[in-house]
């Protein structure tokens, strides 16, 4: 059994967080400048067997997506064809960045540790991760 990666997919920055081999705890791996994601996906699948990845899907109060669902739709077409192999699932992700900046909070982290939108990002996709975990069981 591989492990499974969440991307919390972004802009400008990308929050990676990945399971154990025994897809148990989620863990926020780091934080990957957008136009470089394939290339530390590539890597990072060369090193380490994952078996699926789940991606964000950000969608508003209301239900309806965000304007970086086109972006996310474009990153998935290239991860379609660069890794076949690679089962993608979505999750919603709304909330992940408020309740990521809450346990930051809670923490103990200084403000500025606290206001690192990596951190951030990199909790947001552990947050996705943790509720894909949840639903799977």
């Amino acid at each position: 059994m591989g492990q499974i990666l969440a991307i919390d997919y972004g802009k400008a920055r990308t929050g990676i967080a990945v399971t154990d081999d025994m897809q148990i705890i989620a863990s926020g791996l780091t934080t990957v400048e957008t136009p470089k994601l394939l290339d530390f996906l590539k890597k990072y699948f060369s090193e380490n067997a994952v078996d699926e990845i789940v991606v964000g899907l950000p969608t508003d109060l209301k239900g309806n997506m965000s304007d970086i669902e086109t972006e996310i739709q474009k990153f998935i077409s290239i991860f379609e064809k660069e890794f076949p192999d690679k089962k993608i699932n979505r999750l919603d992700e709304r909330f992940t960045s408020k309740m990521a900046s809450f346990f930051i909070s809670q923490s103990g982290k200084n403000k500025k540790q606290r206001q690192e939108k990596g951190l951030i990002d990199k909790v947001s996709a552990t947050i996705i991760l943790q509720n894909f975990l949840e639903q799977k069981r």
